[in-house]
């Protein structure tokens, strides 16, 4: 049954898993503004190790990510940063590269560096500038001279030549909108039209005057062609991609459309009038950087979350997600249909109005079941929603159509909503079983033998028998919550045999009802002619039923024909890993009882008796006396006949431990290693005694 319920639970899961996909690619899929997790995955890809990370640039990348996501760290990276924020901007050899990192840590962390310390840096970098042959060049040195601008406000750093490195920077652009690493045939690069594009605003923000306006006009005009490369897909997401084929400067679809998206925001924060670019693609940008979810690189997770800064405010079009906190919805529990509008931030939107324009079931599209819904807000919660259950909403697998509506006309210039949202919603709900029943039916006239109710709300034990000359039928309806007949994905009827042959067959539907007729005269063969007890079993399931359910139907007792010679036999069944290779039953092990033992009195009498023999020999040892007349007078052999005794001693004593309590195992080993060291004292000792009988003889 365990394992019948968990095949039950995995169908269930692929087919939602499955209508999911298929809806997804065929409309669009659910976008949701920066949440927890980004914060958490912030926290564990962006690990430093004792608050140090390998380069400025790592370091920038994670303050700025956890600067914007709300997550403190500064205390902690400070301690380490800062020194090298300080080392690098005072070593002469710091590149322009090494000083844009540095200056950026510090614009974060705010090491306290000395205002005199920026005048050196910004000299040499302006100096840079004026020699500059390369677009990266200009981009960390025009970067670097900004942020030193916005950390010092009162130093006087201008670009005294704005017009000339303005054309500088301009020429390395192409007539599709790319740009040019160098001025010597470099390949175009998208992502390299973002870095000029920031390079640019750059320039035009340390301007001692205002730059020729047709320059501006140009460059908006660039961005412009820029946009007619961006990629799309089926979701309504849009990205730039990378087309140089260089693999030294090739970037990502991620990083390449971050930097189109910074170079964009800050072009336009500098820049007079509005660039003209569509809101639906802004807000396609957006939901590129959404969809992506959770990136797993440091580097994605900061292009992502960066990026999504610079569309939270900008000049452009600030994009507005709308989301679903719940795109499964319960009628048994009434659940309401609830939408937000966010930020990519989720940050809160300005008074805007929810409509829902359509709902519409997947298998059905051109048939709408809901139209033209306003959703009602609450203030308090931010949320828009809707009770569905008035509206005749049955459960099943839909398509809402949703279009957001800013209530104050003149913020259509600064917010993008973009045309219509479609999101898959999920309706769930109880089916109704009703009219189940099971009978034997005569296979010639159909006329019912035996006919029985069934309760499918609960398991039934009921008893049946038929032969092969008759039929078994199974029925039933079901209804949904709105008294529609309600279709489910897998509705199996399984007969268990009780050598555990099974047999699987799938009840069709007939009208209202769920029938399946099992004639077993054409059945004999796919039974293997096995006749006897066979379990029923149901097995209704659905995404969008709350309960489905596998019911135990009773038994049938099956008299089918005997097997043919040239029958096929049933199949091997297999073995259940569990029943091989789990814990077996304990054995319980029957010892047989103890023989009858005499009385303890006799015991103790035994046991004095043995111990008169030693008594007796102690006596003859005192009445005959000792003779010591041999025993060694030198030093070395009396030693070892000393040794050799006490290890005949330590033999004695052996015996009495391996009686008390040693093993036979360990008393051989300690005996052995006292039978090697008896044997070499021994053999000394009796040498000894034999040389002195020698010389006595000779004397």
């Amino acid at each position: 049954m365990a394992r019948n319920i968990v095949i039950v639970f995995l169908a269930s899961i692929l087919f939602f898993c499955f209508s999911s996909i298929s809806i997804c690619n065929a409309t669009s899929s659910i976008f949701n503004p920066v949440s927890f997790e980004h914060r958490s995955a912030a926290l564990e890809l962006f690990s430093a190790t004792d608050g140090s990370f390998t380069s400025l640039e790592e370091t920038y990348e994670a303050l700025r990510t956890f600067q914007i996501l709300g997550v403190e760290k500064k205390a902690e990276i400070s301690p380490v940063a800062c020194p090298l924020v300080v080392e690098t901007l005072t070593s002469p050899s710091s590149n322009p590269e090494k000083l844009f990192n540095a200056l950026r840590v510090q614009q974060i962390l705010k090491c306290g560096v000395d205002a005199d310390l920026f005048e050196g840096v910004a000299s040499k970098l302006e100096a840079v500038i004026k020699d500059a042959s390369s677009l990266l060049d200009f981009y960390h040195s025009v970067g670097s001279l900004v942020l030193i601008k916005n950390e010092v406000p009162e130093s006087n750093i201008v670009l005294g030549d704005a017009d000339s490195t303005f054309h500088s920077i301009k020429a390395l652009s192409q007539s599709d909108g790319r740009w040019r690493y160098g001025y010597s045939g470099a390949e175009s690069s998208t992502y390299a039209a973002g870095l000029a594009l920031e390079a640019l605003a750059g320039v035009v923000s340390l301007a001692s005057s205002e730059l020729d306006e047709s320059m501006i006009v140009t460059v908006k005009n660039d961005i412009r062609k820029l946009f007619d490369s961006l990629e799309k897909y089926d979701d309504g997401s849009f990205y730039f991609d990378e087309k140089v084929v260089d693999t030294a400067e090739h970037q990502n679809a991620l990083s390449t459309t971050s930097s189109v998206v910074r170079g964009i925001t800050s072009f336009s924060a500098v820049t007079p009038g509005k660039i003209d670019i569509p809101g639906d693609k802004i807000l396609g940008l957006a939901k590129f950087f959404l969809g992506i979810e959770v990136p797993g690189t440091a580097k994605d997770l900061f292009n992502q979350i960066d990026s999504l800064a610079c569309l939270e405010n900008n000049r452009v079009s600030i994009p507005l997600i709308i989301s679903l906190p719940a795109i499964v919805l319960s009628l048994s529990r009434k659940d309401l249909l609830k939408v937000q509008v966010k930020t990519v931030l989720g940050s809160d939107a300005p008074p805007v109005t929810v409509k829902l324009v359509q709902a519409y079931k997947t298998s059905a599209k051109e048939t709408p079941v809901l139209e033209n819904q306003e959703l009602k807000f609450d203030p308090k919660s931010s949320i828009h929603h809707l009770d569905l259950l008035p509206l005749g909403i049955d459960i099943g697998n839909y398509i809402f159509v949703f279009r957001v509506l800013l209530q104050d006309p003149g913020q259509k210039q600064i917010y993008a909503t973009g045309g219509q949202t479609h999101i898959p919603v999920y309706v769930t709900g109880f089916i109704t079983v009703d009219s189940a029943e099971i009978a034997v039916l005569d296979n010639d006239l159909g006329s019912i033998e035996t006919k029985k109710e069934l309760d499918l709300s609960k398991e039934n034990i009921l008893s049946l028998s038929a032969n092969h000359l008759q039929k078994l039928r199974l029925s039933f309806q079901l209804t949904s919550p709105l008294g529609h007949l309600f279709k489910p994905h897998q509705v199996f009827l399984k007969l268990r045999h009780v050598t555990e042959v099974e047999h699987i067959f799938v009840v069709g539907n007939s009208g209202k009802r769920f029938e399946i007729i099992l004639d077993f005269l054409g059945l004999v063969e796919k039974f293997y002619y096995l006749s006897g007890r066979y379990e029923m079993q149901l097995t209704v399931g659905d995404s969008a039923m709350e309960n489905s359910f596998i019911r135990g139907l009773g038994q049938v007792e099956l008299d089918l024909p005997e097997a043919p010679e040239k029958a096929t036999r049933p199949p091997p069944q297999p073995v259940d890993p569990y029943t091989r290779y789990g814990p077996k039953e304990e054995i319980m092990h029957i010892f047989r009882a103890p023989e009858k033992r005499p009385p303890q009195e006799l015991s103790l009498i035994f046991l004095g008796l043995t111990v008169v023999p030693f008594l007796l020999f102690l006596v003859g040892l005192l009445r005959l006396g000792v003779n010591l007349k041999n025993f060694p007078t030198s030093a070395i052999p009396a030693t070892f006949a000393f040794l050799f005794h006490a290890g005949l001693g330590a033999v004695l004593s052996l015996y009495l431990l391996f009686w008390l309590k040693l093993d036979l195992f360990t008393t051989l080993k300690a005996l052995g290693f006292l039978g090697v060291f008896l044997f070499f004292v021994g053999h000394r000792t009796l040498s000894h005694l034999a040389s002195t009988a020698a010389k006595l003889k000779a004397a």
